[in-house]
């Protein structure tokens, strides 16, 4: 019931409309009923009643009566004109309410339209606009100032999330590379002892996955703030771009490709990382009939691109959790080789920020089906 209430305006329209007519149909009974009590009084003349006694006359008798009748018939016409002109003003005085409340409440709610049209262009990189609202200090007002006052907020927290963003960037991956680079130099020894190999490859591992999970946290932060960068791409030639990496790996070998001409506007970037996700996920949580396919294109929707495979059996409602940060199907949290389950999280963040969706649905036979879609450049 709710979805179908009429919105505010044509409510408060109603209701102003309602107290018109209501307020002209109470005087119209009022006039209604005053009209046929003055219409209905007796003539007198001297204080005497005329009408009460016939003529002693039958000529005058007949006159008489001719005239009663007039006199009655002009009462009636009276009474009918009056009911018929007062439900004429009635509805003439109910239009004129439902135009004066359809302008009232125009001017009542355009503080709060103000309010909607400021929230509604909001992002993080507009956070320093304000309503700034003039007027008494009503309940209106209020609630502006109050939205403002959020608004600093949420600019604070968001500026503060950018310079940790930024440093985090740098403090946490130069380290990284540092220790990689040690770990190099000094197990590259051709004396090494073989027992130390397995402990110098499980390190440089490490390493890496490190690497990958904090690379993957940024690239989510990153993403899930308004973009600011947008050019003209074509998902297309960024998903080749993307594949192309992996030349000579033989588990991408077989990756079956329908690349059609899919133009956006966006990051050329994140969508190109968003394709090289898609088709790390594919294939890492393959079975052994090893398919997996890419496609691009465009249809009413906008653009796409989707990536299939095969692999195990995926119930319809665990789907939607494998978009949520280390969500990963075999269950393995503590961050293994394969990655750090942040892959279909990062693709539907860019998504998102590109005013896209990201879906998956289990492929029959088992497999996921995930498509990408954005807006497409007109």
């Amino acid at each position: 019931m709710n979805g179908r209430r009429l919105p505010v305006r044509w409510r408060l329209t109603v209701v102003y409309g309602s107290l018109f007519f209501l307020a002209a149909g109470i005087l119209v009974m009022v006039n209604f009923f005053v009209v046929t009590r003055i219409v209905s009084r007796p003539v007198t003349i001297d204080g005497r009643p005329v009408g009460l006694d016939l003529p002693p006359e039958p000529a005058d008798q007949v006159l008489f009566r001719q005239v009663a009748a007039k006199v009655n018939a002009y009462k009636d016409q009276v009474i009918t004109s009056t009911v018929v002109w007062s439900i004429l003003a009635t509805v003439l005085v109910g239009l004129a309410g439902l135009a004066v409340g359809w302008a009232v409440a125009r001017r009542v709610l355009s503080p709060l339209q103000k309010v909607t049209e400021t929230a509604r262009r909001l992002s993080d990189s507009t956070l320093h606009r304000r309503i700034s609202m003039d007027g008494p200090r009503d309940e209106i007002k209020e609630l502006a100032d109050t939205f403002d006052s959020m608004l600093e907020r949420l600019d604070r927290a968001f500026d503060g999330q950018r310079r940790f963003v930024a440093n985090a960037s740098h403090e946490l991956r130069t380290p990284l590379a540092i220790d990689r680079a040690l770990l190099q130099v000094s197990f590259s020894d051709p004396a090494l002892p073989a027992g130390l190999r397995p402990v110098r490859d499980e390190l440089l591992a490490s390493n890496t996955r490190q690497e990958r999970l904090i690379d993957g946290l940024l690239t989510l932060a990153h993403t899930e703030r308004e973009l600011t960068d947008r050019e003209p791409v074509d998902l297309s030639d960024l998903a080749r771009s993307a594949l192309a990496r992996y030349q000579g790996i033989a588990a991408y070998q077989g990756i079956e490709t329908d690349l059609r001409p899919a133009p956006a506007i966006g990051d050329a970037v994140l969508l190109e990382r968003v394709i090289a996700n898609l088709a790390d996920n594919a294939v890492k949580y393959n079975d052994e009939r090893g398919t997996v396919s890419v496609r691009t294109g465009s249809d009413a929707k906008g653009v796409f691109v989707t990536v299939e495979n095969t692999g195990p059996e995926i119930a319809l409602g665990l789907v939607p959790r494998l978009f949520e940060p280390f969500r990963r199907l075999d269950g393995d949290r503590t961050g293994s080789a394969s990655g750090a389950g942040l892959g279909l999280s990062i693709v539907r963040a860019v998504a998102r920020a590109h005013g896209g969706t990201a879906e998956a649905v289990p492929r029959d036979g088992g497999g996921l089906i995930v498509t990408a879609r954005l807006p497409q450049d007109r």
